[in-house]
């Protein structure tokens, strides 16, 4: 069993992320919070709940941790103009440096994770991994199997 794709694809993703853990953890850091900056990153004045489905999350886990971001000054909430129940994020400066630490740490983790296998290997392995996600988000084939 330990050689299936399936197990391999999942055991090497839990690994990454184990080191991933590791190495943010030496920068204060947790991947949950990682994530939520990035996301934050690519969709400034995201709202939270659009924060949460995006982070596949349940919007009182990402509360909390927003409530940490912002008592350590990376997050900040503003009201929703077009919704005064709902807050928008966005990064602080202090932000900023914490995601370009963390993005290189990603980035030697990523260097360590390839070591020994040619850029071509990797190429390909990456358009393979992006075919099979296709496939699995592929809504034709969802309809398909939820209509029996």
């Amino acid at each position: 069993m330990t050689d299936t794709f399936g197990f391999l694809l999942s055991d090497t993703a839990r690994l990454l992320r184990r080191r991933f853990d590791e190495r943010a953890r030496q920068h204060g850091a947790t991947r949950a919070q990682w994530k939520a900056l990035l996301g934050i990153s690519r969709h400034e004045g995201i709202n939270q709940g659009g924060l949460a489905d995006l982070l596949e999350v349940e919007p009182i886990t990402l509360c909390r941790l927003i409530d940490r971001m912002e008592d350590a000054g990376l997050v900040e909430r503003r009201r929703d103009p077009r919704d005064r129940r709902a807050w928008q994020l966005f990064l602080t400066e202090k932000a900023h440096p914490v995601i370009e630490e963390l993005h290189a740490t990603a980035s030697d983790l990523m260097k360590q994770t390839l070591r020994g296998i040619p850029i071509a290997k990797v190429d390909e392995m990456t358009a393979m991994l992006n075919q099979i996600r296709e496939n699995l988000i592929d809504p034709v084939d969802a309809m398909e199997a939820a209509n029996g």
